[in-house]
């Protein structure tokens, strides 16, 4: 529905930022399909989203937080043009590497911690202190994370190390 009537998007992103309202997630679900689709679908609401992911905390709405934030990411470091390369800004990036490295050190669960490595390891490449950063961070809590953070944790340090 929100496909066919994009202009009802501004209501589901009011939802999606009454960041304790138990109803939150499920609009942050229906934004991260949406994205999945289409992610220039987010491109008016930019500002918006960027500015208020911060404010997100419930575990089940931080995922697809994280999640859309990687979208991003690889839609903006990819090879072929689109549109996200055209109209994400240093703000909505700084915004986003923010929320991703908070991802990281807060005790979050490892979903939103994966897409959060991803996402700063594709930013990092235009901002040449965020991979240090991010494998200060990894290697550093490597030890006490899931067999799922290790696994992801390797693949992006093997990355960062090339």
């Amino acid at each position: 529905m929100l496909q066919e009537k994009p202009n009802l998007i501004p209501s589901l992103l009011d939802i999606l930022f009454r960041v304790d309202d138990k109803i939150s997630p499920r609009a942050t679900w229906v934004f991260e399909f949406m994205c999945n689709e289409d992610i220039t679908i987010i491109a008016p609401y930019l500002d918006t989203f960027t500015a208020n992911i911060k404010n997100v905390h419930l575990d089940s709405a931080v995922r697809p937080i994280a999640k859309i934030c990687e979208f991003l990411a690889k839609a903006y470091t990819s090879k072929t043009d689109n549109y996200i390369k055209l109209i994400l800004t240093e703000t909505h990036k700084e915004r986003i590497i923010e929320t991703c490295f908070d991802y990281m050190i807060n005790d979050e669960k490892i979903a939103p911690k994966a897409y959060s490595m991803n996402t700063l390891f594709l930013l990092g490449k235009e901002y040449d202190w965020v991979h240090p950063e991010l494998a200060l961070i990894l290697e550093r809590d490597f030890h006490l994370q899931s067999s799922g953070f290790k696994a992801r944790a390797r693949h992006i340090l093997k990355k960062i190390k090339k």
